[in-house]
């Protein structure tokens, strides 16, 4: 006798009932899910979720009284069994990252297909994220500014430092102790331990591996 595999179980959060009607149509003819409730607020959510819980939960982030990303963070604290798939037409950075913050797996678009609806909750049920490629491209970006804006700031710190500074710095970085530093820059040890501590206070470093991941960073040493 063959095993008939479990279906995902599906809840839908829409406030428009044509909203979620459509859902229900595009999934209609997949035979792996199961939709057993739907939801116009967090209010017919939580009582859905007192009689049965989802695999997956398909919710929308514009919704009336407590939002999608409130009811996701929610649903992730007190019903972690339960995945959150976010389907909005809200696709701007700050929704996207509060959305996946609160523990969503995955966010789609609300012109997403038929197909990558599918594709989306069959990996969010693997344990997998899945994202748009719209939303990939929003998360790609803020990364890369993030990125720039870290680097910007780690030069503008390395302006904030003397000549002397970054050569007591340099030195530092590849190894030399403090006594061999005083030595090679004609200056004593006390020095080269206030221009350190300088150093680390205006970086706002802790340790001295902070001073050397600084120095390395900034192209100050070459490894």
């Amino acid at each position: 006798m063959i095993q008939q595999m479990e279906k995902i179980k599906l809840i839908l959060v829409d406030d428009h009932q044509l909203v979620r009607t459509g859902i229900a149509n595009l999934l209609a003819g997949e035979t792996g899910f199961e939709i057993i409730g739907e939801a116009a607020d967090a209010k017919d959510l939580f009582e859905l979720l007192r009689k049965s819980q989802p695999d997956i939960t398909v919710l929308d982030i514009a919704l009336p009284g407590m939002s999608g990303i409130e009811i996701t963070k929610k649903l992730h604290n007190d019903y972690p069994g339960i995945r959150i798939l976010i389907l909005s037409m809200h696709t701007s950075e700050e929704f996207i990252f509060n959305a996946i913050n609160s523990g969503a797996r995955g966010y789609l678009p609300k012109n997403t297909s038929r197909k990558e609806l599918i594709e989306a909750i069959y990996a969010i049920h693997r344990g997998e994220e899945f994202f748009a490629e719209s939303i990939s491209n929003v998360i790609l970006k803020s990364y890369i500014k993030k990125a720039k804006s870290d680097s910007q700031e780690d030069e503008n710190n390395e302006n904030l430092l003397s000549k002397r500074e970054i050569e007591v710095l340099k030195l530092f970085a590849e190894g030399m102790t403090n006594q061999e530093i005083a030595d090679k820059l004609f200056i004593s040890i006390r020095t080269v331990e206030s221009h350190k501590n300088h150093i680390m206070a205006r970086l706002e470093l802790k340790t001295t591996v902070d001073l050397v991941k600084f120095a390395i960073r900034n192209n100050i040493v070459l490894l």
